[in-house]
């Protein structure tokens, strides 16, 4: 997929200020802990995690995503009426209908005649939205678009901790498929897209790459499918192979990545990658031939937030002024699924805002 005329015109993002951190977790997994006699401060050493946010309980994902939304349109100075499309990217949502994309359309009081809807693709949603997006900005379809997606892990954390204090028969092996769970924070980011012609930042997108590898689809599974503030979800995981046909998954994209964009590894000044953790991003960035220094990581004190973990990390990459004119930067996103895409974008200016009291919470993961 090639791109001439669709440019990432701003990014707002909001973060919650209730912190959770890796320590106040292996608390709380005490009755686990003692019966597996498993050693504090094991949760962060596995991850690289030391913390992760959360809404308040109850909050629905609507309320952040139309802040969201609002901080990107304010950094834009893009009429309202130019939004020619709404997407909502999240695995988390208001209800199973209607779409989320609905209520956040009515609140920002958008145009009746933009396009309305959700899409969900584990943790890669949002970036599945800003490919349909500028397929209809590159067409002129469209002059402008919002891709939006809020993700909340309060309920999977603290449903995955209850099911472990309750149930004495796990043993160390059998407990393995629920730690990726630990790991989920909260976030929520929208992605404002125009056509070149009414860009004031011109950080093109240059083409993107995608690949499905849905052999693997079991690899990481839900109890059930459910939606809403008060859903009680629980996950398996199969963490180990799943970093490893995820990696394998994305070496093949990256291949033809390279061929779309027209470039070489060396080419890339920056990456931003879909967030899990420390072993997850070193082998990553190892496997796509990629140096660490010049890749910005958030996992450390965000956690893992799901569909907004590349956007927002992207988003604070350029609040941080980590991406500079003239970066090409490679936006690298892997899912459950298992599903890979890579886009590539030609940075030319920082364009962000968010809510004030985090800002200075902003820390980075060596």
């Amino acid at each position: 997929m090639k791109y001439t005329s669709v440019c990432i015109e701003s990014l707002g993002y909001t973060l919650p200020t209730e912190i959770w951190t890796s320590e106040q977790i292996e608390t709380r997994l005490e009755p686990l802990y003692e019966r597996l006699k498993l050693p504090p401060g094991r949760l962060e050493l596995m991850t690289g995690i030391r913390e992760r946010r959360f809404w308040p309980v109850g909050e629905k994902p609507s309320v952040q995503s139309i802040s969201s939304c609002n901080y990107a349109l304010e950094a834009s100075g893009i009429a309202r009426s130019e939004i020619g499309c709404l997407i909502h990217g999240s695995v988390c949502r208001d209800f199973l209908e209607p779409a989320t994309a609905c209520t956040v359309h009515h609140e920002l009081d958008l145009s009746p005649c933009c396009l309305v809807y959700d899409v969900s693709n584990a943790c890669l949603g949002l970036l599945n939205g800003i490919l349909q997006a500028a397929n209809m900005i590159e067409l002129e379809q469209i002059p402008a678009a919002l891709i939006v997606g809020t993700e909340g892990g309060r309920q999977l954390v603290e449903t995955t901790i209850a099911a472990l204090n309750r149930d004495t028969s796990l043993t160390r092996k059998s407990v393995k498929p629920a730690i990726a769970s630990l790991t989920i924070g909260s976030a929520s980011c929208a992605i404002l897209l125009t056509h070149r012609s009414i860009s004031s930042t011109g950080n093109r997108l240059i083409a993107a790459a995608v690949s499905a590898n849905t052999k693997y689809n079991d690899l990481c599974q839900s109890h059930h499918d459910q939606a809403g503030s008060e859903m009680a979800p629980l996950m398996d995981t199969d963490s180990e192979t799943l970093m490893a046909k995820g990696l394998e998954t994305g070496v093949a994209t990256m291949i033809e990545f390279l061929r779309e964009t027209g470039w070489q590894n060396t080419d890339i000044c920056k990456s931003v990658c879909h967030q899990v953790g420390s072993v997850h991003r070193k082998l990553m960035l190892e496997s796509l031939h990629l140096d660490p220094q010049f890749d910005f990581p958030t996992f450390a004190w965000l956690g893992n937030t799901g569909s907004a973990a590349l956007p927002v990390t992207l988003a604070i990459a350029g609040e941080t002024d980590f991406l500079a004119c003239n970066d090409k930067v490679a936006l690298l996103g892997i899912g459950s699924g298992i599903n890979c895409i890579m886009i590539g974008v030609d940075w030319q200016k920082n364009l962000v805002a968010s809510n004030e009291t985090v800002k200075p919470q902003i820390l980075t993961a060596t």
